[in-house]
């Protein structure tokens, strides 16, 4: 039986379980650890900032040496349910040299936290680092966000209109999305589901292909050229409803890229996505 475009159950299942179609996926995760290390000896890190009172609700920022600095937020993925940013901190060997100040945020995790709530939490923290961003030598009026897979669908929900809007959040000044997730209904049908708990109105509301963006920063859209059909098309998808939406927004399919390969494409100076993410923050 179908359950959704042409898949049945089963083959749903698999075209949104990436580990399933990267046999090696835990090399790429032990090498993001490594990195990660690396870049914590490298450069001056602060810990466990708390941007909300509630479980989950902190981040760690590397400061660039220098006052009035550019700010780029990087946002994990996991499927909403797991990893940590320690896990991520190596986004920051990809900027702290360019003098911008990096920040990698956490939020609460499913099961014990909503989807509604994961998306508030991340609204939060943009929030507070407008207010205190300053303290790290980060510019509050420039500050651009980069999300993988869960976390580009987070990154995504930032550039809401009625948010963006209410909140006077007009200091987000460019995304990144790297393999991500804009459109919910499939995830609703999967198994990944028994975790998230999404009901209809729950996925509708955080599938950034059913909201307008705001007109207030170019949107970067990327995914492997190795992903799954459904992974590619999540972010044609927004691509196609948000072009022409008053936002300037690209999509862009990286040669010999899948999931697990490409958060280090943000980092590496040579790719395409490294030197657009620069072109973006004019660094």
């Amino acid at each position: 039986m179908m359950i959704y475009k042409q898949y049945n159950q089963q083959q749903l299942n698999d075209q949104y379980n990436n580990r399933l179609h990267v046999p090696d996926h835990a090399i790429y995760i032990e090498r993001w650890d490594k990195l990660s290390k690396e870049t914590r000896e490298k450069y001056t890190l602060i810990k466990d900032i708390a941007y909300g009172e509630k479980p989950g609700e902190q981040l760690d920022v590397f400061p660039s040496a220098k006052t009035n600095s550019k700010t780029l937020v990087y946002i994990h993925g996991g499927y909403w349910q797991f990893f940590d940013k320690e896990n991520f901190h190596f986004i920051a060997n990809g900027f702290c040299d360019y003098n911008v100040t990096t920040v990698v945020i956490n939020y609460p995790l499913a099961p014990a936290a909503s989807l509604d709530r994961i998306v508030a939490s991340c609204r939060k923290a943009l929030l507070w680092l407008h207010q205190n961003i300053s303290q790290f030598n980060g510019d509050p009026g420039k500050i651009f966000i980069a999300g993988h897979s869960a976390g580009g669908q987070l990154a995504s929900m930032l550039l809401e209109k009625k948010w963006v809007e209410n909140n006077n959040a007009y200091f987000i000044k460019g995304v990144c999305t790297l393999s991500a997730v804009f459109n919910l209904e499939p995830i609703r049908l999967s198994n990944y589901n028994t975790v998230l708990n999404l009901n209809r109105e729950m996925a509708l509301r955080n599938s950034a292909v059913t909201l307008t963006p705001a007109n207030i920063c170019p949107l970067l859209l990327f995914a492997g050229a190795y992903e799954t059909d459904e992974f590619k098309t999540q972010s044609l998808e927004l691509y196609n409803n948000w072009k022409d939406k008053n936002i300037h927004t690209t999509f862009l399919q990286l040669p010999g890229i899948h999931h697990f390969s490409i958060p280090e494409t943000l980092t590496d100076q040579g790719t395409m996505v490294h030197l657009a993410m620069r072109n973006l923050m004019n660094i």
